[in-house]
Parts: C-alpha cells; sequence; structure tokens
C-alpha cells in the first residue's frame, strides 16, 4: 500500500533537502517513490488575497501530482513543505488520497539563523524576512501540533537526519 510523508518545520530547516536524501535511500533501497516540494506547486504570481500562500492552488496541483506519480507506482511520496494547522493537514489527506504521517523536522534557532545567513548571503531583504519569518513559524508549529513525529536536524548531515526521517515514518505506519 502506498503511503505519504510531508516533512515540516520552519523556514530552514532544511526539508527540501532531507527530503530529496529519503528520495535518494528509499531509491537505494529499491523502494519506488516520489518527491514533491510544495513551494514548487504554490508558486504562481499573484497570489489571491484571500489566500497569499496558495494554498488552494497548492492542495489542486498536489492531488494531480501525487496521483500521477502513484499511477505510475511510486509506492511512497516524500513531501516538503509548511502546514501550519490541523484543518490544512486534512486537506493534504484528501488531496493525496493514501496513508499520511507528518514529521516535524526541528533546528535549534541559532543554526536556522546561520543557515539562512549563508543562504540569503546576497539577498539582505530575503534574508531578513526569513530571520523574522523562522521564529514566527516555530511558534505557529509550536501551538498547531500537527506532526506525528519530530526529528532533530540540528547536528547531523542530510543522510543521517533523512534516515532518522525514514526511521520515524516506518515507526508511526507501523503503528497504524
Amino acid at each position: 500500500m502506498a503511503t505519504a510523508l510531508l516533512i515540516t518545520g520552519s523556514v530552514g530547516v532544511g526539508k527540501t533537502t532531507v527530503a530529496d536524501v529519503a528520495g535518494d535511500l528509499l531509491s537505494a533501497e529499491g523502494v519506488p517513490n516520489a518527491v514533491i516540494d510544495l513551494d514548487w506547486l504554490r508558486r504562481a504570481w499573484p497570489a489571491p488575497p484571500s489566500d497569499p500562500w496558495n494554498g488552494r492552488l497548492t492542495l489542486r496541483n498536489l492531488r494531480a501530482v501525487a496521483a500521477n506519480y502513484l499511477a505510475a507506482g511510486a509506492e511512497r511520496l516524500v513531501l516538503a513543505g509548511v502546514i501550519e494547522s490541523r484543518a490544512e493537514r486534512h486537506g493534504y489527506e484528501e488531496a493525496l488520497g493514501v496513508p499520511f504521517a507528518v514529521c516535524r523536522l526541528h533546528v535549534e534557532l541559532p543554526e536556522v539563523h546561520r543557515r539562512l545567513k549563508a543562504r540569503h548571503e546576497l539577498d539582505p531583504d530575503g534574508l531578513d524576512w526569513h530571520l523574522g519569518r523562522a521564529g514566527e513559524l516555530a511558534a505557529i508549529l509550536d501551538a498547531a501540533r500537527v506532526e506525528d513525529f519530530t526529528v532533530d536536524g540540528t547536528h547531523g548531515t542530510p543522510p543521517q537526519v533523512a534516515a532518522r526521517v525514514i526511521e520515524g515514518w516506518r515507526a508511526t505506519v507501523a503503528q497504524g
């Protein structure tokens, strides 16, 4: 049976990197999979004033993309993105149409700031926005508790973190 995993967390924690590596680890095990970066499914301008993060567009695109990957034989869907509420989580479950788990990737804020400074070295406006959003989003996620399990990504290489994410996913699926 196919299953899906969403890796969520604040900006700068490494969601996309860990999702990419998780896909590679699953491929190395011979597990048919697909990796979906939700930011690319929502990337359209302008966003409607009532939906500044293009959430409705993201779900419409995810529904189609997930169905296509599953029809092509993917058994595991690995998603990277942010969900901020239980209602939003429910929308993703419906769009995916397969059992779904959420991993919150947590990284200590000083490390997030270090990563963001490196990533936005030539983009001071982007850096300011992301530094402000990191703490704000961490607080939103702390309150929302949308995750099934959490993995600390503060220390370790992306393959080490991705292996812990896959281990947590398998344990969550086994619990049922």
